[in-house]
């Protein structure tokens, strides 16, 4: 894995105290993988366009798996802040409050080859035939999730295939995460500048919450960091270059957020659709507003009470936080958002795209600028 730069590393104050990895994998048995996909043709003149897309997963009990996949489940819950987007198998989910061994994300056109995909995946690892039987299960109904490409990427070239999500299962760590043009975020902006995927975590006492972003939604004016309007400082910087015309030009807000957290907390599906609903506090933070075509849409999971999965007779013995535990996780949710985001923001790069598009990283010595300017840079 090649250095990361990350928001904390160029002088971005956050509140709370990250885990070790600063990474929803510092949830004990989360993994993610990615599936890059970046392909220019040889010649402009042929038919074939630039590819800049990719699939991401996240396994709430890693991918090393066999036998009864229903004990692989977690209790889960979603939410969304605005609908324009799509989240698969999130009907059983708000139903039952189980949710199954894969979460991915991907390109808007990809949805339905991913979703396949990952339920190939699943039927070889099930030893006990648990998708063939009769009852209903969240394992047959795979969580996937979108944020459109389109700028960038030749998306009606439905470029992601079987193979490159089975890859990202595969791949799949824990430790680090790779970050920014990486994965399902390879063709995502965010407040026009590039975005992709980032990821933070809190800690609280003996707990962890985890947050995972695919970024791509946002107005330059509106990129709030660290309270200060970075935003209208750079309205005119480094917008994106429409290639076609050739032009900056101003552009309404396109595009959508998907956020995963993750936590080791003993929650139950009803607190965490409360934790999942602050989400939308983090993203505020750094600017979002949930614009009408853009599809913000989050799920939270807890790796807890594993020990009753796959149960489906008699009595369950579960744990569970008071609810007057929760404030200190609602915080961290919300502090974890906000640097998510920001790490997509910092470890994107420059790219090219289709038609010419070009969508540009946010200069790092700009940033420590502005906040200087306004006295919120923290010394490193």
């Amino acid at each position: 894995m090649s250095t990361r730069v990350r928001a904390r590393d160029i002088g971005i104050p956050f509140k709370g105290t990250p885990g070790d990895f600063n990474s929803i994998t510092d949830v004990r048995g989360v993994e993610v993988g990615h599936r890059t996909l970046i392909e220019d043709p040889e010649k402009l003149s042929t038919d074939r366009k630039p590819i800049r897309t990719g699939v991401t997963v996240v396994l709430p009990r890693g991918k090393n798996i066999s036998g009864n996949l229903e004990e692989q489940q977690a209790f889960g819950a979603w939410y969304s802040l605005n609908g324009n987007g799509e989240m698969t198998g999130t009907t059983w989910l708000e139903e039952s409050g189980l949710l199954g061994p894969i979460i991915a994300i991907t390109n808007t056109h990809s949805v339905g080859t991913v979703r396949d995909a990952t339920l190939h995946w699943l039927a070889q690892r099930s030893a006990e035939s648990s998708l063939s039987d009769s009852r209903y299960s969240p394992i047959s109904l795979p969580v996937v999730a979108e944020t459109w490409d389109g700028f960038l990427n030749d998306i009606n070239g439905f470029h992601v295939q079987r193979e490159h999500v089975l890859d990202a299962i595969e791949s799949a760590s824990s430790g680090e995460t790779d970050e920014g043009n990486v994965g399902g975020g390879t063709g995502m902006a965010t407040h026009e500048f590039k975005g992709g995927i980032g990821t933070s975590s809190r800690k609280h006492g003996e707990y962890t919450i985890g947050v995972l972003v695919q970024s791509n939604y946002g107005l330059r004016h509106q990129l709030t960091i660290a309270g200060v309007p970075v935003g209208e400082e750079m309205l005119d910087e480094l917008l994106p270059l429409h290639g076609k015309k050739a032009a900056h030009l101003k552009s309404q807000e396109q595009g959508s957020i998907i956020v995963i957290v993750a936590t080791d907390a003993p929650l139950l599906p009803h607190q965490l659709k409360r934790l999942v609903r602050r989400v939308p506090i983090g993203i505020g933070l750094v600017g979002g507003r949930g614009g009408n075509t853009s599809g913000d849409i989050f799920i939270a999971f807890s790796t807890a009470n594993q020990q009753i999965m796959g149960k489906t007779k008699g009595l369950m013995q579960l744990e569970m936080l008071s609810n007057e535990s929760m404030d200190p996780l609602f915080e961290a949710v919300t502090q974890a958002t906000e640097e998510s985001i920001l790490n997509a923001m910092i470890a994107a790069t420059t790219m090219n795209g289709i038609h010419g598009n070009k969508l540009h990283a946010i200069p790092h010595d700009r940033i420590r600028e502005i906040l200087k300017k306004y006295n919120r840079l923290k010394d490193n």
